[in-house]
C-alpha cells in the first residue's frame, strides 16, 4: 500500500490556466493536468492507493468555494481531501467547526501564499482551535519556490509557534521535511520534537545523507510519503525513497502505516 500524503488539484475549469502559472513562476515541470481526473490517472498507474488533496485558501472571501469542492471530492476513489482556511478569517472558530461537520479530517495551511508568520497571533489561534477540534494541520514550511522572499514558516519560527501550541495530542505536520531547503535548521529545531515531517518536494532536493539522517533521528514513525503532485512525479518519489537506506519496516511506515492511523484508516 502506498499513501501520497500531499497533493494538488483545482477545479477542472481552472485547472489549465492555474498550473501553467505556477509553473512559470517556479520554473518547475508539472507532471499531471493538475484536474482530479489527472490525479485519479497518475495514481492508478502508479499503484498510489490514496492521495491527500491540500487545497489553499489564499483570501478569506474563497472559503466556501474551496471547502465546497473538497467534501465533494473526498472519500471517493481514493481521494481525500482537507480543507482550508485563512488566518484572516475573523469567524475562524465557526469555520474550523465547519471543516470538521462537512467530514473533512484536516487543514493546509501556506503561511507564504496567506502573508502570514507561522507563529503571529492569528495563525496560532487557528491552528490551536483546529488542534482542539482533532484536525489534522499541514503546514507548507520552507522556501517556496515560487514566491519571493521572506520565508513565513521558517524552522526557529516554527518551533515557537509549537511552544505556544503545547499539546501532546496534537497532530502537525511540516511540509518538505520540516522546511524546504532550510534542513539545517529543521536539524537544530525541529527534529525530535512531537510532530510529523512529509516529504513533498524534497526527495533528490535535500542530500540523500541528509535526509537519511533526519529520518532516523526524528523517528520513520514521524514522516509521511508525499509527492507535492503535480510538481513532483508520484513514480519518480516512490522510486527514489525506495533505493534510500531504510529497512523494511521504516519504509512501511513511512510509505503508508503513518498515513493510517493519523487518518484512522482500518
Amino acid at each position: 500500500m502506498v499513501i501520497d500524503f500531499h497533493t494538488h488539484i483545482f477545479p477542472d475549469k481552472i485547472a489549465g490556466k492555474t498550473i501553467k502559472a505556477l509553473a512559470e513562476v517556479g520554473n518547475v515541470k508539472a507532471f499531471t493536468d493538475g484536474t482530479l481526473d489527472g490525479l485519479k490517472k497518475s495514481m492508478k498507474e502508479q499503484h498510489i492507493d490514496i492521495s491527500v488533496v491540500l487545497p489553499v485558501v489564499t483570501k478569506p472571501a474563497q472559503f466556501d468555494t474551496v471547502n465546497t469542492f473538497a467534501a465533494q471530492i473526498t472519500g471517493k476513489d481514493g481521494i481525500i481531501s482537507f480543507g482550508g482556511i485563512h488566518p484572516d478569517t475573523e469567524d475562524y472558530r465557526e469555520k474550523l467547526e465547519q471543516i470538521k461537520a462537512l467530514g473533512l479530517q484536516g487543514i493546509k495551511l501556506h503561511p507564504d501564499y496567506q502573508e502570514t508568520y507561522v507563529d503571529d497571533p492569528k495563525q496560532v489561534n487557528v491552528i490551536k482551535y483546529a488542534v482542539s477540534l482533532g484536525l489534522i494541520v499541514i503546514i507548507h514550511a520552507g522556501l517556496d519556490i515560487g514566491l519571493p522572499n521572506p520565508i513565513h514558516c521558517p524552522p526557529k519560527r516554527a518551533a515557537n509557534m509549537l511552544r505556544q501550541i503545547d499539546d501532546e495530542n496534537a497532530k502537525i505536520i511540516f511540509a518538505h521535511m520540516g522546511g524546504f531547503d532550510q534542513w539545517d535548521d529543521v536539524e537544530e529545531y525541529l527534529v525530535g520534537k512531537n510532530i510529523w515531517f512529509d516529504t513533498s518536494f524534497s526527495l533528490g532536493k535535500i542530500n540523500d545523507d541528509q535526509f537519511v539522517r533526519i529520518v532516523k533521528n526524528h523517528g520513520a514513525d514521524r514522516i509521511l510519503f508525499a509527492t507535492d503532485s503535480p510538481w513532483d512525479g508520484q513514480k519518480a518519489a516512490l522510486d527514489y525513497i525506495k533505493k534510500l537506506d531504510f529497512t523494511e519496516e521504516e519504509l512501511e511506515r513511512i510509505l503508508f502505516r503513518n498515513a493510517v492511523m493519523l487518518l484512522g484508516l482500518e
